[in-house]
């Protein structure tokens, strides 16, 4: 039984589905671009019939959560703060916190700034900020496969585009970049429900546009909480490399290939991501 609710936090409210025992440790799931709740619909079943009392947010800008005006307000420190205010609505003072995409970006964020607050962390296909940083300002290939980031900050434009026959070309980007039948027309039609919010596709687009203006979290870039990096190796996005790079700044770091998996792992593996998870995270 999924349980939709307004949590307040940092200032907005994030529209949360939670499911599982009120009594059971808690754990985190955020999503990335372009998802929203709904891309944990594999892994919130599984949670919660272990025990685990499961939160997953429409982060910042997506579905029914807050969207607020200007990519000033998308900044990564501001996305940390919202969850880990989060967090406090818990009523734990440590969670398991999963991240995939921009979502794993959030969650390194908060394990480098709050890692007292973080039991053990979870990444699926993002690599470390400071690696992140690295690799767009010095390797070419990774600065290729990142065009289309650029492409969003531009105004207007992106928007129009995306938004255009039904969110077509949205559609044909998440579809495009998968392994075929990871979406069906059916799931695509939840997503196309949620990018049609009031005001939804420039806030997603503004986690993009505040990037340059995003600072890579304060103080030492090592990891301190147990990490464990799911990495699917077909990704078209990002370099494979960098997951190994963002192991080695983790003090209790594994990395878990998946050589036939893209960057939608929690969709193409799902079994075997809830395995890695439940492994880790202890009722």
């Amino acid at each position: 039984m999924y349980e939709h609710r307004l949590i307040p936090t940092n200032g907005i409210t994030l529209h949360t589905v939670t499911a599982g025992s009120a009594e059971g440790p808690a754990v985190i799931l955020l999503h990335g671009f372009p998802e929203f709740w709904y891309g944990w619909r594999r892994q919130i079943p599984a949670l919660a019939a272990a025990g685990l009392r499961v939160w997953a947010p429409d982060q910042r800008g997506y579905n029914l959560s807050d969207k607020p005006p200007g990519r000033a307000a998308y900044r990564l420190d501001t996305l940390t703060r919202d969850i880990i205010g989060l967090i406090d609505a818990t009523g734990h003072a440590q969670v398991y916190l999963v991240g995939h995409d921009w979502g794993a970006m959030v969650a390194w964020s908060v394990a480098l700034t709050a890692p007292e607050r973080v039991r053990h962390l979870a990444i699926l296909n993002v690599p470390h900020p400071q690696i992140a940083l690295n690799h767009l300002r010095h390797d070419p290939r990774q600065i290729l496969r990142s065009t289309y980031a650029a492409f969003f900050q531009l105004p207007w434009l992106p928007e129009t585009l995306l938004s255009a026959a039904d969110y077509r070309l949205l559609s044909q980007l998440m579809r495009g970049s998968a392994r075929h039948g990871a979406f069906s027309d059916e799931e695509l039609e939840q997503y196309r429900h949620a990018w049609a919010q009031p005001d939804a596709v420039s806030s997603m687009l503004n986690w993009y546009r505040a990037l340059l203006m995003s600072p890579v979290p304060n103080g030492s870039p090592r990891v301190t909480v147990p990490t464990t990096i799911i990495w699917g190796e077909k990704d078209v996005a990002l370099r494979s490399v960098m997951a190994e790079e963002s192991a080695a700044l983790c003090d209790q770091g594994e990395l878990i290939r998946l050589p036939k998996i893209s960057h939608w792992v929690q969709h193409e593996a799902a079994d075997q991501v809830n395995q890695i998870l439940l492994a880790r995270f202890r009722p």
